[in-house]
């Protein structure tokens, strides 16, 4: 059969059981196209989190990774998050293990603890905020001036904000392995050959990249900064595939991906590559892999993410229970 109608045939079948199993589709910016186009809501990590909370569907589909279908389900107790590929993770997660970041944060019990959501339910329950990188600099610059901060696990992100909230924080040394690895040679070269196109990155980037950026700002910031910018051509400094979500949402615009230090202009996570369309539609089929979360730690947890609303928002969320 080919390739095309196989397509078509499992857009058909998960059309179809969206609507048996009374199912929304959320899917992150990072995710391959042809899964962002069959998704009910496209966003951002911050987008998608208040997505879930006003969910009204008996099932949330989350193609993303584990810790974007964690946070659903940390605000959904009572209804099925299900993740398209369990093994989808993040570098993140995976370079903070909590045994090791509870010694390390005990060393400064006095701190507050800032956590960036690209980060396990464990970091979470031992944190005062959750953030975002579209609302870390809000509720960075809410805390209190004489509280010392602790920020983890992303050190990138964490020394942008040190930059633009001018506060000192102690920072887990981790790294987003897609971030870290363009090349800043690369963005030298670009400029020079597109001398009118704004460089438009996102802090997870390293410092050396980030210091030739014309706007510095989380996916939907990027996004919303193209849209409204009078340019026509922008260079691109995150995953390749959230080009197919400016490409849509800016069709006349020329959006160029920074290469990597390998030369490839084809930056794409590897976990996020893990969801395919053919396991998007098993998950919603069979209703597993299922994330599950012990009540302790949901509650632990949440309320970081709580503390982020209240200072975003002014208020909690409608809750998805």
């Amino acid at each position: 059969m080919p390739a095309v109608a196989i397509k078509d045939d499992l857009e058909l079948e998960i059309e179809e059981l969206k609507q048996q199993k009374n199912a929304v589709i959320l899917a992150h910016y990072y995710q391959h196209p042809d899964i962002q186009d069959l998704a009910d809501f496209v966003g951002d990590s911050l987008q998608l989190s208040r997505q879930a909370a006003k969910v009204d569907k008996d099932v949330i589909v989350f193609a993303g990774v584990k810790f974007m279908a964690e946070t659903a389900k940390l605000l959904n107790p009572h209804r099925p998050v299900v993740l398209p590929d369990l093994s989808a993770g993040c570098s993140l997660v995976d370079g903070s293990p909590p045994a090791k970041f509870k010694a390390w944060r005990d060393q400064t019990p006095d701190h507050v603890v800032v956590t960036y959501i690209n980060s396990s339910v464990e970091l979470k329950a031992m944190s005062d905020y959750c953030v975002t990188s579209s609302n870390a600099r809000q509720v960075i610059e809410a805390i209190p001036r004489d509280k010392k901060i602790i920020f983890a696990p992303d050190k990138n992100l964490g020394a942008w904000l040190q930059k633009v909230t001018g506060r000192e924080m102690r920072l887990w040394p981790g790294a987003c392995m897609v971030h870290e690895v363009f090349s800043e040679k690369a963005v030298v070269q670009l400029k020079a050959q597109y001398p009118d196109a704004p460089l438009l990155a996102h802090p997870e980037c390293e410092e050396r990249v980030l210091r030739h950026a014309d706007h510095t700002a989380s996916t939907a910031g990027i996004l919303e900064f193209a849209k409204k910018s009078p340019k026509s051509r922008f260079l691109i400094g995150t995953e390749a595939n959230m080009i197919h979500a400016m490409r849509k949402a800016a069709p006349d615009k020329e959006f160029i991906p920074v290469p990597t230090l390998s030369g490839c202009a084809c930056n794409e996570c590897p976990h996020m590559r893990r969801n395919t369309v053919q396991k998007l539609r098993d998950c919603l089929r069979d209703l597993k892999p299922a994330i599950e979360i012990p009540e302790a730690l949901r509650a632990a947890a949440l309320r970081p993410i709580d503390a982020m609303f209240r200072v975003c928002d002014g208020a909690l969320p409608t809750r998805g229970d």
